[in-house]
């Protein structure tokens, strides 16, 4: 099913400038389509909405060690809960994280990448508000994280 994600401005990069009312559609684990919310709701008619209070945007690049926790999968989910979808491979060192990171659809780079919204690119994105909480992550097209 086709999600149309929306919130009160979308950026397509963290350093682009902020389209009021943005969305971006996705089906599957890819990008259908970033603009206007209006714009999507024509050219993807029926599509379920998801409304996001804060600033909807890529997902980021977590460059750092993963954070403590006592098993691996909560690791993993910690980052996912900081809107990023995507760790350094030196630091998803071991059989059980880079398993876990796997088993979550979480991206394993060689090197850190600008993450970025592209039409057919995959749906990594992630809603902070204006204090930048994380308030939804969505990895590969799935909702991974809300904040309640």
């Amino acid at each position: 099913m086709l999600t149309i994600h929306t919130a009160d401005e979308l950026r397509v990069s963290w350093d682009a400038d902020p389209l009021k009312d943005g969305a971006v559609a996705v089906e599957g684990d890819r990008v259908a389509g970033t603009g206007p919310l209006d714009v999507l709701l024509e050219r993807f008619p029926g599509a379920r909405i998801r409304s996001w209070p804060g600033t909807l945007g890529p997902a980021l690049v977590h460059e750092d060690p993963l954070p403590e926790a006592p098993s691996p999968r909560e690791r993993v989910h910690a980052i996912l809960k900081s809107g990023a979808t995507a760790v350094l491979a030196e630091y998803a060192d071991t059989p059980d994280l880079r398993a876990a990171a796997s088993r979550n659809e979480v991206a394993v780079l060689r090197s850190a990448r600008k993450p970025e919204i592209t039409d057919t690119g995959r749906a990594d994105l992630a809603v902070f508000d204006a204090d930048g909480t994380c308030l939804a992550t969505v990895c590969a097209g799935r909702l991974v994280h809300r904040r309640r």
